[in-house]
């Protein structure tokens, strides 16, 4: 956890993290589990969120290919959760087009949800939701502002990061993210959602 609550939950071990994924690239494979025990999480519940239900394959084919090219990355641990955020997406994006159908939104698990952070206006809507609700509102955003909301707070990638696993500029993902999370607000205040209830989504920079 990291200090203040400021951190992300998601982003807390990302120390841990760089320590595992170097020792594992030097064949340790106790350490890679260590890496897939934190990046795991995330990463599924990203996949859930353009996958649906095929979420837990696409991860699997993601994985594979994460161990075979593990000796040509380079950089940390925030870097090691945008390099398979980048894969994870790629073998989501193959799985579509075989299945030739558009991205779709199903459930996060609540531990992946219940994501504290920096407070935002915009995100403030998020605290009231469900996981399953949470993922049905993100599924009707524009593909663009769906998937930067999904880097941003359950992958828990930076605005650069984020950008560099969706190849946009990171100007044009702040701007999607910041969208999606106003477009969230407007669509729980159409359907009259207070802001009673549990905090599940958290809140992004």
């Amino acid at each position: 956890m990291g200090q203040g609550g400021e951190p992300r939950r998601v982003q807390a071990h990302d120390g841990e993290l760089g320590v595992a994924v170097a020792r594992a690239q030097e064949g340790d494979e106790a350490a890679f589990a260590v890496a897939y025990r934190i990046v795991q999480p995330g990463l599924l519940g990203y996949l859930r969120g353009i996958v649906g239900d095929d979420a837990e394959d696409v991860a699997s084919d993601a994985w594979l290919e994460i161990s075979r090219d593990l000796g040509r990355f380079r950089g940390d641990g925030a870097g090691f959760r945008g390099w398979t955020a980048t894969i994870a997406r790629h073998r989501a994006l193959d799985h579509l087009r075989r299945l030739k159908v558009r991205p779709r939104g199903t459930a996060i698990e609540q531990d992946v949800l219940e994501l504290p952070g920096r407070h935002s206006t915009h995100d403030q809507a998020l605290e009231t939701l469900s996981t399953e609700y949470a993922l049905e509102l993100v599924a009707r955003l524009p593909r663009d502002q769906a998937e930067a909301v999904l880097l941003r707070v359950v992958v828990g990638l930076d605005g650069p990061a984020a950008a560099r696993v969706l190849g946009k500029r990171p100007g044009a993902v702040r701007t999607a993210s910041h969208r999606g999370l106003k477009n969230l607000a407007r669509l729980l205040r159409a359907e009259g959602v207070t802001d009673e209830g549990p905090q599940t989504l958290g809140e992004s920079r």
